[in-house]
């Protein structure tokens, strides 16, 4: 989701808050940095004590969508200087595609890169050279919002969201609510869901059973059981991140255990599967999207504003797209 899309969503929200804050506008302002911060001791299974942050590249304008490609680099979009770039581990960068607005990513199941176009306001495929070919941008007719996040699902179809965050400037919402979606292998739209206010990042647990996504406008998680035919029912509430700031739930990622990766408020909260939220990863800056990569898989390469970040972990990133990986017992 776009900065300025974001902040606007706050203010809208929160301005009685602002009003009366002047002290926690001054704790807003003081210097970010990074930190690991426990709230239950399992936390510590998924993250050495002594681990270091460390800054892959910066210099962007606002960072999203990162996929660990195998070859050694992240694809990264910048939805400020709308590009899509391969972004290596000695900080250099090449341009894959120059393309307005280019948000979340994924890789299908022949490991091909989804991109969620919002100045297209359609889901495409991008080839290794650049060109793209658009798989989506309309349902029953009618163009999408401003596709935002997209996973690969159990069932080899494609999921994503579609919210209003980054509609394009003097264009019309045609569509009228913010949906959830799935794109089959033949090219057919379904909308899953449709009574959430900004539907914003998604992900699959690893068994498969469980589809969530988290509402930028109402700050939580929800999560539905998802069934084998790729519907989804009996939703209902996994989380909150309604701690005081201007920062909302965004992109997400689950690892092979089942523990959400979810940013929010400070950084990025890792919840267990139950629900419960047991610790949070404290950045300097604030990020907006995250991929398993590295050796495997137990890197968190981390979005956040101008820079791409990656941090060691203990844990084993689910991946959709990898056939070999199982989930733990």
């Amino acid at each position: 989701m776009h900065t300025r899309t974001r902040r606007a969503l706050t203010l809208m929200a929160f301005v009685p808050l602002l009003t009366c804050c002047f002290a926690f506008q001054n704790a807003e302002n003081a210097p970010r940095k990074f930190e690991l911060i426990a709230h239950s001791s399992s936390f510590w299974n998924l993250f050495d004590r002594n681990a270091t942050l460390t800054t892959v590249a910066t210099g962007f304008g606002f960072t999203e969508g990162p996929v660990w490609d195998p070859a050694g680099f992240i694809y990264v979009s910048d939805e400020e200087q709308n590009k899509i770039y391969r972004v290596y581990l000695d900080g250099h960068k090449e341009t894959l595609l120059s393309l307005g607005d280019p948000d979340g990513n994924t890789f299908d199941q022949q490991q091909r890169l989804i991109d969620t176009a919002s100045v297209l306001r359609a889901i495409i495929r991008v080839d290794p050279d650049g060109h793209y070919t658009v798989l989506a941008d309309r349902y029953q007719g009618q163009r999408f919002n401003s596709p935002n996040d997209v996973v690969l699902g159990p069932d080899g179809a494609i999921y994503f969201t579609d919210p209003t965050l980054d509609l394009p400037k003097g264009e019309k919402q045609e569509t009228p609510f913010q949906g959830v979606y799935r794109l089959g292998q033949d090219g057919s739209v379904r909308l899953l869901i449709k009574g959430m206010s900004q539907p914003n990042g998604l992900a699959f647990s690893p068994d498969g059973k469980r589809l969530y996504v988290d509402d930028s406008e109402r700050r939580d998680i929800r999560v539905f059981d998802f069934s084998a035919d790729g519907t989804v029912s009996n939703e209902r509430l996994f989380g909150e991140e309604k701690e005081s700031g201007n920062a909302v739930p965004d992109g997400m990622r689950v690892d092979l255990s089942g523990n959400l990766y979810v940013t929010g408020p400070k950084g990025i909260w890792v919840w267990d599967p139950h629900g419960n939220h047991i610790g949070t990863i404290a950045l300097p800056e604030q990020p907006a999207n995250l991929a398993w990569g590295g050796k495997e898989y137990s890197t968190l390469y981390i979005t956040a504003t101008h820079s791409v970040y990656s941090l060691p972990t203990k844990a084993h990133g689910f991946m959709p797209y990898l056939k070999h990986q199982q989930p733990a017992k």
